[in-house]
């Protein structure tokens, strides 16, 4: 396993490290501390083109060669970035038409990262320049060990920029999508607000105007962006796949939260890495939920630099961040806490950021493993030394190993775009809020979760959560009752099948083409205000631990074969059902038509785990969090205490721990945030 930090060689040289003499020496004393403290590998160069070409044509590798070097000497490899995310200030004064501009028309100021538009030829054409001389220069060195696109592509709204050339790509891409004017008039709905198209070139570009814009221009818009964003990233792989074709590549994600198909970035590249913010976060299925659908971005072709089938945090959290209104510090054990969350749920590589505190630039109060004296006395430097003993001890047995999830929730990022546009039923209404209800249920009975497209193979799966896929192609929805017909179990809600792929809505009944999987149609809905619950009454199929509430959305549903579970308890709607179950085929379909409070969703996995032979990994306390890794015979389980006190679990075999090397068994007292990594197979050779 890799175990890493983000390191810049670039700030420690003197006068900000080093000597007059010597102005690089800092870099040895820092891979000796990297040594001592287990890294095997760091990652560089990402933001370094203002330096690697301080003029045009005139380029300068020799020092992160150097820098290269110095790793090699302490055993530790490299992931080398290309430097596409900051371009150099010339550059952007020589092409002021590269940088972006923003939906309101005006031009944003170079001077930072991310100044840049990914529509512009101009800028393509120097970031092969740079990125082909960087593996010129540097593909051959023995240290390099993978290659990271960019960084943080589409930060700080970067990922659609309003410039000629993005037109002029915006009007080819929809040439392809339509082929006709004829038919993009026909498809988006133009003669709504009488807003035809006679030309090509009339087709605006959604920026600010006097009212919203067509929903079915902004998903386009938001699909074209993806494409661009995707694209970009792929130009670069492709040459360095040409170029050092034995070395892998990847990208550093966030979670989703950027404004492209994270899916279809993940098939450019060979394996994921992302940017975890674990330490900041409160809850723990908070982490989790992100955790899992990075995870579950590249299911298949995975190339991660040591063969294994896992991800990387490129970017883990090592001390407080610097973006928050109140940046606190972090609570000792909680790196350790969260880097083990990331490393039970499949990361076959931990990079902390940063190695050491920057002494210069925005971000100087960042926390590092280092803190601005560079000293190994900091409580991060501590901390993070012990997790790398640990892992030395933990990596044989990791390797290959990994996470089988039974159950998925499908996302689409088409659909939670066009939730995201203004005149919604409910503006109140959150898809991730919804998403994070059904997870924290499965999380909190340690049940592992993948997440898919709704176009995935989904027979793998015994359960599948649909929330609210408002935007539903015809296509998905067969594939939806292709997988009840073989025999699965499907959870569909509010909100599903209002619109096509289109944003155009149906006539043929809610859920679009899904009434006959459902054997429903919802025949109104009535969107509650916050405040305004809805209360359900259940049958007796349907066993509950508390009174729920129906809020923010309530389907009126019109029963045709179903089953009903439950009904509304007030309002003109009172008696008429709120929650369905229909066979079909081989399977079961649910519809539940209204959002409720989290004990309803935890009522909710307990009825389905019986339903569907769902099994919790272990039995273990409220608090403690549980996954699996596992291949062949070797199932590893690891315990989480995200509580501030200790909490007692009790196992009922004795089971090998490996990060103490002791066998425990019955009464065990796990510490405040403290880590079990148990292995019941090694128990056994013990005994």
């Amino acid at each position: 396993m890799y175990f890493g930090a983000d390191y810049y060689p670039e700030h420690w040289v003197y006068p900000f490290a080093g000597t007059p003499e010597l102005p690089e020496s800092r870099w040895e004393q820092d891979a000796q501390l990297m040594f001592a403290a287990g890294v095997n590998v760091v990652r560089m160069g990402e933001f370094s083109w203002g330096l690697c070409e301080r003029k045009e044509g005139q380029y300068d590798f020799g020092w992160l060669r150097r820098a290269m070097d110095v790793m090699g000497k302490a055993g530790i490899k490299v992931v080398l970035g290309t430097p596409t995310a900051a371009p150099p200030i010339w550059l952007t004064k020589k092409h002021p038409e590269i940088l972006p501009v923003d939906e309101r028309g005006l031009q944003r100021y170079p001077g930072t990262r991310r100044a840049y538009c990914m529509n512009s030829d101009v800028y393509w054409d120097y970031s092969k320049r740079i990125v082909r001389a960087m593996a010129n220069a540097l593909g051959d060195h023995p240290q390099l060990l993978a290659w990271q696109i960019d960084n943080g592509i589409g930060g700080h709204d970067t990922e659609s920029s309003f410039n000629e050339e993005s037109r002029r790509d915006w009007i080819a891409w929809l040439k392809a999508k339509y082929e006709t004017i004829e038919r993009l008039n026909e498809l988006m709905g133009t003669r709504f607000w009488g807003q035809v198209i006679t030309d090509w070139n009339e087709v605006p570009m959604p920026m600010i105007a006097p009212t919203v814009h067509n929903p079915a221009l902004v998903t386009d818009w938001r699909r074209f962006s993806s494409d661009t964003c995707v694209a970009f990233v792929k130009m670069q792989a492709d040459l360095l796949h040409e170029l050092t074709p034995r070395t892998p590549v990847t990208t550093n994600l966030r979670g989703l939260d950027r404004k492209f198909d994270h899916f279809d970035m993940a098939a450019v590249v060979d394996f994921v890495s992302f940017i975890s913010n674990a330490a900041v976060k409160a809850r723990s299925a908070e982490n989790a939920c992100e955790i899992d659908m990075l995870r579950s971005l590249k299911k298949t072709e995975i190339r991660t630099p040591d063969g294994d089938c896992g991800f990387w945090v490129i970017e883990q959290k090592a001390a407080q961040v610097n973006w928050q209104d109140v940046n606190s510090l972090v609570r000792p054990g909680v790196v350790r806490l969260f880097t083990y969350q990331t490393i039970s749920r499949g990361a076959s590589g931990i990079l902390y950021f940063f190695w050491r505190q920057p002494r210069i630039g925005s971000e100087k109060f960042y926390g590092g493993v280092l803190s601005h004296d560079g000293q190994p006395h900091s409580r991060a430097y501590k901390e993070i030394k012990q997790i790398g003993e640990e892992i030395k001890r933990l990596a044989p047995v990791l390797k290959d190993t990994r996470v089988v999830a039974e159950a998925c929730i499908l996302f689409s990022h088409d659909n939670e775009w066009t939730l995201q546009q203004p005149m919604q039923p409910n503006k109140h209404f959150n898809l991730r809020d919804h998403v994070h209800l059904f997870y924290n249920a499965l999380h909190d009975r340690n049940i592992p979760v993948d997440f898919a497209r709704p176009t995935e193979d989904l027979s793998r799966y015994k359960l599948v959560i649909a929330p609210s896929l408002h935007l539903l192609a015809g296509g998905e929805a067969d594939l939806l009752k292709l997988y009840v017909q073989n025999g699965g179990t499907l959870v569909a809600t509010l909100n599903t099948g209002l619109a096509d792929e289109h944003c155009i809505a149906p006539d043929t009944g809610y859920p679009h083409d899904l009434t006959d999987l459902f054997g429903l149609e919802i025949m109104e809905f009535d969107p509650l205000p916050p405040g305004e619950d809805n209360h359900l009454n259940f049958k007796g199929a349907f066993p509950t631990s508390h009174l729920h509430p129906a809020r923010l959305w309530c389907d009126l549903i019109e029963p045709k074969d179903c089953q009903i579970l439950a009904t509304y308890a007030k309002d003109f709607y009172a008696g008429s059902p709120a929650m369905t179950m229909h066979s079909f085929g081989l399977g079961t379909a649910i519809y539940i038509g209204t959002m409720s409070h989290q004990p309803f969703y935890q009522d909710l996995t307990v009825w389905l785990r019986q339903m569907c032979n769902l099994f919790p990994l272990l039995k273990v306390p409220e608090g403690v969090e549980v996954s699996l890794r596992q291949k062949d015979d070797t199932k590893l389980y690891f315990l989480l205490n995200h509580q501030h006190t200790p909490v007692r679990v009790q196992l009922l075999k004795p089971m090998h721990d490996f990060l103490t090397g002791k066998t425990v068994s019955g009464n065990y007292d796990l510490p405040p945030h403290g880590v079990l990594v148990l292995d019941e197979f090694h128990a056994k050779e013990e005994a």
